[in-house]
């Protein structure tokens, strides 16, 4: 459908880019967010670095981890070690809150307005900034859920007080063999109930959050929607990128806005109605809130 050609946004027009951006955001009947790993990096949800050094010194000096990610898929020799890891992992990036306010502002910025949030984060970012749950669709799971490592039925489990628990007793990297989780029906390890192979558990919860999704695209079809693209890479762009493009692309009245740290950019074929903003996601918010502050004033 779209031409290979795509089109960057030129700093020289990131002002006009952010009045229009907030001129969209204040005219939109509706707003669709959908959010990728840009917008918690922005938010301080880093995964490497000083963040990474201060939470795993130990596997860092044992393993040579470059960053959390590499942990993650590393086969430990036990269960023990691997909850060691995964529960610090799970802990700071799903139990505290971001350093940054990224998604406070955001929410400020839609909180009058009919919104809903497509997004493949998996650290409840959005539901502790207070964004409403039933408006937020994760989906590529949640670090706050097990599933069953085979998995055996299609149900997940909250995964909070055991990892707390675990981060608090763990001893020489390892916690202790009682508080290795295992699947309640048929006793295999549980695991994250993250999208990373065919085994994924779409539990009631997700496929009610999809229910949700559809309907509000639903019921403004045809309206005036700005589709709010924020941090999303080229990893997975089946699930936000190139449906926002295509439901902007047939719908005249639609706005497709990207606003990306360094690849902010979008088909030709929806030039008219698209708006690329570059740079760090938090100041970029937090310019599209000033500019309405002073539009106010100066009304």
């Amino acid at each position: 459908m779209f031409s290979k050609t795509m089109t960057m946004q030129s700093t020289g027009v990131c002002c006009n880019s952010i009045a229009r951006l907030r001129e969209e955001l204040d005219a939109a009947e509706a707003v669709v967010i959908g959010a990728g790993s840009g917008l918690s990096t922005s938010a301080g949800f880093t995964y490497a670095g000083e963040r990474f050094e201060k939470y795993f010194g130990d596997f860092i000096v044992k393993y040579g981890f470059g960053d959390m990610y590499s942990g993650g898929f590393y086969p430990f020799e036990s269960l023990e070690e691997h909850w060691a890891y995964w529960s610090r992992y799970i802990y700071i990036n799903r139990y505290m809150d971001a350093p940054k306010p990224v998604y406070s502002d955001l929410l400020q910025l839609v909180r009058d307005k009919d919104y809903f949030v497509l997004t493949t984060n998996v650290d409840h970012c959005f539901q502790k900034a207070g964004f409403d749950k039933h408006r937020l669709f994760y989906t590529q799971g949640d670090y706050g859920l097990w599933q069953c490592s085979k998995p055996c039925h299609q149900k997940t489990y909250d995964n909070e007080a055991t990892i707390k628990k675990m981060v608090a007793v763990q001893k020489d990297m390892r916690i202790p063999s009682a508080l290795v989780p295992h699947c309640p029906v048929c006793g295999a390890p549980m695991t994250m109930n993250l999208r990373t192979d065919m085994t994924f558990v779409e539990d009631e919860g997700w496929h009610e959050a999809a229910r949700r999704y559809e309907d509000f695209l639903g019921r403004h079809k045809g309206r005036r929607v700005l589709f709010l693209e924020l941090g999303v890479g080229g990893n997975t762009p089946v699930i936000i990128k190139y449906p926002f493009w295509k439901m902007t692309y047939q719908n005249p009245k639609a706005v497709y806005a990207c606003v990306n740290l360094s690849e902010a950019y979008r088909p030709p074929e929806i030039k008219r109605q698209a708006i690329c903003v570059e740079g760090d996601i938090g100041e970029i918010l937090n310019s599209v809130r000033l500019t309405h502050i002073c539009q106010k004033a100066g009304a």
